[in-house]
């Protein structure tokens, strides 16, 4: 794996864990939601790291900018797709729990990345 700085980020190793947790809870989903949410869910929590990697690597502050919005859109992304799997109680409150703290922790990093 190449040694890149981003990969040094708070943000960006909060968002990797993030993933995991994301695939840890989505195996617990029923199989009718392999191509529904489950699918939805764990690609919505893997651009979120990835734009953060892109957006590193880009020369300027206003593409690196663009990249960190579009990660903490699919962090909102992800966050209502929760909230629907909370509501077909494919997952209740005690097993989001670690992934709300998460989720709040990236979405405040990622804002203030932006300013």
């Amino acid at each position: 794996m190449i040694k890149l700085n981003h990969k040094k980020l708070n943000v960006y190793k909060s968002s990797i864990e993030l993933v995991s947790e994301i695939y840890k809870l989505t195996n617990t989903f029923p199989s009718s939601e392999n191509f529904g949410l489950i699918s939805q869910l764990r690609r919505a929590s893997v651009s979120i790291p990835s734009n953060i990697a892109e957006g590193s690597a880009r020369s300027s502050d206003t593409e690196r900018k663009r990249f960190l919005q579009i990660a903490r859109s699919s962090l909102v992304e992800v966050d209502t797709q929760i909230e629907i799997a909370l509501t077909l109680n494919y997952l209740n409150e005690k097993d989001i729990d670690h992934l709300s703290d998460l989720s709040n922790q990236v979405f405040a990093m990622l804002s203030k990345m932006m300013q």
